[in-house]
């Protein structure tokens, strides 16, 4: 199976990337934002849906980031897990600028301001099985 690496520069490009990382696991501790360099980066362990069951190691990493705030997520744990569930990009007055949300099970959100769409998510493992299958109940 080839390792899969995506690149975000358009609103549709992100929900593709949005898409691969669907449940996704990642702990709290492995989020770093560099304001110096203006990034973000996510190491996440990705379910692979088209290859269920099995999970394999993503690194995310959003650039041009101007700011970033987090909401309903405890950083005082970074061994503490998180599931991904959506991230999507909404354009503000100055295009292409606009904010980057990530949502995350249980109501955690980081908000990126971003002076343009530049997202890379790429595995960096080769998948290994799991057990573990992620639930969605029925709403």
């Amino acid at each position: 199976m080839r390792k899969l690496k995506l690149r975000a520069e358009s609103a549709d490009d992100v929900t593709v990337i949005s898409s691969a990382l669907q449940d996704a696991i990642l702990k709290v501790g492995e989020i770093d934002y560099s304001s110096r360099d203006r990034h973000v980066t996510l190491r996440v362990s990705r379910y692979l849906h088209e290859h269920a069951p099995a999970r394999v190691l993503s690194g995310l990493r959003i650039d041009s980031v101007m700011d970033i705030k987090s909401t309903g997520i405890d950083r005082s744990d970074p061994d503490a897990l998180m599931v991904f569930l959506s991230m999507e990009f909404t354009p503000d007055d100055e295009p292409p600028g606009g904010f980057l949300s990530l949502k995350f099970a249980g109501g955690g959100e980081i908000m990126a301001k971003v002076e343009a769409i530049d997202l890379i998510m790429v595995d960096v493992s080769r998948p290994r099985r799991t057990g573990h299958r992620p639930v969605h109940p029925d709403i």
